[in-house]
């Protein structure tokens, strides 16, 4: 017998002992991986079905408004009210068709015209069918055949922030169905934006399914405080929209992926509609904020002298929220462009 492979008060072997203890330390070191990933898995299960029921519980306490149009597929909701000339309201990224009765705008508007507001596929109440990119082109093109199911004919088209990109191809493309554009606040020529690509991140497919269904969420309501300082910096945020602006509404998963989508095709937006501006032989009005930092101010000085006869306003101390700051100045673009149009 090998003395070695013995110890005081042992009858096993020492190496036998020595073969399972490793054994059952691997078998242990082998279910640690496995078991955390069982805990993330229902961690994110969790949150995805956390999710879920905090979207449908804010649609259900922000019922639609309005109505619906089924175009190409697409359930669109709008707003349509008011008698006179037709005016179009797209709003821009993150926020609805509503935003435009938060600003007080489409009020000062309705009493002279008949307003129609839409909420852009995958924001609000409209559907945003998967299969299609929904750039500034597709969306105008949609638009476009909602207003003619309408009858709205050459409407003054409103648009901020993303909405200008998508009201600057609604006139590119369709001139003759477009009596004038008022911009504001929007992003009209390339430049490098590290913020867009951080972002897009829920627009790529598989990971962003997985973001938006769970930490997207919880990340947009610790940050969305600070958004609504830096949409409305330098002035600050209006007590209108601190009050009536839903974070449940823009944070369900759905319309984080159209918010995302179309932070992605911001830029391409701008750099197809470049070229076309000198093009543009319609009444024109662009406001900015001159403390814009979403959107500095110079990319409407510059699209003013890109477009032939255009007018532009920098409006002091205002930010990116610009008819929220002064709606009765967009209102008074809005009549000039239209009496613009008539003449």
């Amino acid at each position: 017998m090998n003395l070695l492979t013995r110890l005081p008060g042992r009858s096993r072997p020492l190496s036998r002992t020595l073969g399972q203890e490793l054994a059952r330390g691997a078998r242990r070191g082998a279910t640690r991986p496995a078991r955390r990933l069982a805990w993330t898995a229902a961690a994110l299960g969790a949150l995805a079905l956390t999710n879920h029921a905090l979207a449908r519980l804010a649609e259900r306490r922000h019922p639609p408004e309005g109505r619906f149009l089924e175009v190409d597929g697409v359930r669109l909701h709008y707003t349509d009210r008011g008698e006179g000339s037709p005016v179009v309201l797209i709003h821009g990224n993150v926020v609805t068709g509503a935003d435009y009765d938060t600003s007080g705008l489409a009020d000062l508007l309705i009493a002279r015209h008949r307003v129609i507001v839409f909420d852009r596929p995958g924001f609000g109440h409209s559907s945003r069918p998967r299969g299609r990119l929904w750039t500034a082109d597709e969306q105008a093109a949609l638009l476009r055949k909602a207003l003619r199911q309408l009858g709205v004919e050459r409407p003054v088209v409103v648009g901020h922030s993303w909405g200008a990109i998508v009201a600057l191809a609604f006139a590119q493309r369709h001139p003759a169905d477009t009596a004038g554009l008022v911009l504001l606040s929007g992003y009209y020529f390339w430049t490098l934006r590290p913020d867009v690509w951080i972002a897009s991140l829920g627009a790529v497919p598989v990971l962003g399914d997985l973001l938006r269904y769970t930490v997207s969420p919880l990340f947009g309501w610790l940050t969305t405080p600070l958004l609504k300082r830096a949409m409305f910096a330098p002035a600050p945020v209006a007590p209108r929209f601190e009050r009536d602006f839903s974070p449940a509404m823009a944070l369900r998963p759905s319309q984080i992926r159209a918010t995302a989508a179309d932070a992605a095709l911001m830029i391409p937006g701008a750099l197809s509609l470049r070229a076309g501006y000198r093009e543009i032989a319609m009444p024109v009005a662009i406001l900015a904020g001159e403390g814009d930092r979403v959107v500095f101010k110079r990319a409407a000085e510059r699209l003013h002298g890109e477009i032939p006869g255009s007018t532009l306003e920098i409006v002091p101390g205002a930010g990116h929220m610009v008819h929220h700051l002064v709606p009765r100045h967009a209102a008074r673009a809005v009549e000039a462009v239209e009496a613009a149009a008539r003449a």
